[in-house]
């Protein structure tokens, strides 16, 4: 039976539904924030940096902290504490506190022996894997800056990130090998590359010129912390966007503004002491690095990583693990809702998700099937650190309301318009130091951050109690007959027919002007999809210009890592052979053909 521990999950979801359900629920709330402050208080007064940093906070009215610290010293802290108690299960491996931090002194000491230290990159293109997280907490402890790089980058991409980021090093996994070789002679700032060949078949070499991670592990090596000393300035990490839309723009953190104290917050918000946190998304990616294993740090958790998602094998891991919690992102949740009911869905240790993007229209459903409470909330790698939260305070399908940020919603000239108008959410970031930057790219941190507001490029709502609704991305809204579409409503609509796992809307040339919509839609297995059919099932749940002219059913649409499509080369293919279209068929209808 699971434990309903303090409370924090404990109707989350229906008391949504009425006001005073909402009103003990937020009572409930101040009481966990106070919780949280108090922790976090606690822990900067052993630090020696609480008055230093509520100066700064209070001279910022809001959260801009004069004192960060490292993901590496955040480690070490715990680890200090926790000794040999379990921090990271994957696979059949379980590796404690005590030896995450002896591991992280090799790597860093590994680095430091080959030219490392403060202000050189570290570029680290590896599968989820506790050797990632070895690099990157050592990266940090030598003072480097580390740039996560997407496993399925290729060619131009690949290169642009590495060149674009100055990172000096590469450790990358032996598989991925070729992808980095193919793009070796347009990087000329890698010095060396370090291969990670734990996982490699018997009998494979390390290319020559290449160097074996492995022994960083070895008998040589050096367990102990290195003596590091490195300028708050300096770049700790640079987290590069999906570059669904365009190249990936790197956002900077420094080791002053890490935004690693920051998360101690919200992580003794959402989480409990020992909390069991599950993650099937990339460490390349912010919510696994930073909303997984970081906050898991500062509640003395643990956490259970995953290779990979896989809806088959889901449910599987989070028992095998005890996981008390994971995060649903973009696409997931409703995959999972989709898959074949089982009688043991609800035998798991779960007690909320942490969500993004959980459609209205399965919430209640998904809770009642899993046994478990969603919390709904909003944040950015380039977010500046804004963060909405619906700790079942708002009504379902609501971000909630922004924490320790002010918020508006505003048109196009920057008018702030009423409510339940759509119109793009700006965040207030003045000139703290936590405000967002592009690495080496002043004109799109220019664009994004315009007199002290940060333009979130996201399209959303508030309702007449200042609740946020979110509608799509202002880049994925589509112009149809003089009406602007949002791409997120016309997959909604889409991914409520019981025949769609998955879809993907997006904008085709129209043969007047402005667009028509396009749709590509994956069927549920066993399931056939009949476009003339779910156009009818639309017929009252979008207006009729947005419901989607073309279809193509696919078996899969291309998505980043973490779930969301990518339309470009959907866009590009535009309306092919295989594409159903609606006005066509309409026309044939209606001459008898």
């Amino acid at each position: 039976m699971k434990h309903e521990t303090a409370g924090l999950t404990s109707g989350a979801g229906t008391v949504a539904k009425s006001g005073s359900g909402r009103f003990r629920r937020k009572i409930w709330v101040v009481y966990k924030a106070l919780v949280s402050l108090g922790g976090f208080i606690g822990d900067e007064l052993k630090r020696g940096t609480l008055r230093v940093n509520l100066k700064s906070i209070w001279k910022a009215r809001g959260v801009s902290l004069a004192r960060d610290m490292s993901p590496a010293e955040l480690l070490e802290e715990k680890a200090a504490v926790m000794g040999d108690a379990p921090f990271l299960y994957f696979e059949d491996e379980v590796v404690s506190y005590a030896d995450m931090d002896r591991n992280a002194n090799r790597l860093a000491n590994f680095l430091l022996d080959r030219g490392g230290g403060p202000g050189r990159g570290v570029a680290v293109m590896m599968g989820n894997s506790p050797v990632w997280l070895d690099v990157f907490f050592g990266m940090s402890k030598a003072g480097m800056y580390a740039v996560p790089v997407n496993t399925a980058l290729m060619s131009d991409q690949l290169a642009y990130i590495i060149d674009n980021s100055d990172a000096g090093f590469i450790v990358i996994d032996y598989d991925l090998v070729p992808q980095y070789q193919a793009v070796a002679d347009r990087v000329p700032g890698v010095q060396r590359v370090l291969v990670n060949a734990r996982e490699a078949p018997c009998g494979y070499t390390i290319p020559e010129g290449m160097e074996d991670l492995s022994l960083a592990y070895g008998p040589l090596s050096d367990p102990t912390r290195p003596s590091v000393e490195y300028n708050p300035e300096d770049l700790c990490v640079i987290m590069y966007t999906s570059g669904t839309t365009g190249l990936p723009k790197g956002v900077m953190y420094r080791y002053g503004s890490s935004n690693v104290k920051a998360l101690a917050i919200a992580a003794r918000l959402l989480y409990e002491k020992g909390e069991v946190s599950y993650t099937c998304y990339p460490l390349f990616h912010g919510n696994a690095l930073f909303l997984t294993v970081i906050t898991s740090l500062h509640v003395r958790g643990r956490v259970a990583l995953s290779r990979k998602f896989s809806a088959s094998r889901f449910w599987d891991e989070v028992r095998r693990y005890g996981a008390t919690t994971f995060n649903g992102l973009g696409a997931v949740m409703p995959i999972l809702m989709k898959q074949p009911a089982k009688s043991n869905d609800a035998d798991n240790e779960v007690r909320y998700v942490f969500s993004a993007g959980c459609p209205a229209s399965i919430w209640e459903d998904f809770e009642k099937r899993f046994d478990l409470k969603i919390i709904e909330g909003y944040g950015a790698v380039d977010g500046g650190g804004a963060l909405l939260l619906n700790l079942g305070t708002a009504p379902v399908g609501s971000m909630g309301k922004p924490i320790g940020t002010k918020c508006r919603v505003v048109d196009p000239e920057g008018n702030e318009v009423p409510p339940g108008t759509t119109g793009e959410m700006i965040c207030e970031v003045g000139s703290k130091k936590s405000s967002m930057q592009y690495y080496k790219n002043a004109g799109a941190t220019n664009e994004k951050v315009r007199d002290g507001w940060l333009y979130s490029g996201d399209l959303v709502y508030q309702d007449e109690e200042g609740y946020y609704y979110f509608v799509g991305r202002n880049t994925e809204s589509m112009r149809v007959k003089g009406e602007n579409v949002s791409a997120f409503e016309v997959e909604q609509a889409i991914g409520k027919h019981p025949d769609v796992l998955e879809c993907a809307a997006y904008a085709v040339p129209s043969d007047l002007a402005e667009d028509e919509i396009m749709a590509c839609v994956v069927p549920v297995e066993g399931r056939h999809i009949d476009p003339a059919a779910i156009r009818a099932f639309l017929s009252d749940k979008l207006a009729k210009f947005a419901i989607p002219r073309y279809w193509r059913v696919m078996d899969e649409i291309p998505k980043t890592e973490t779930h969301r499509a990518i339309k470009s080369g959907l866009e590009k293919a535009g309306v092919t052979e295989d594409t159903f279209d609606s006005d066509t068929r309409e026309k044939e209808a209606c001459s008898g053909r």
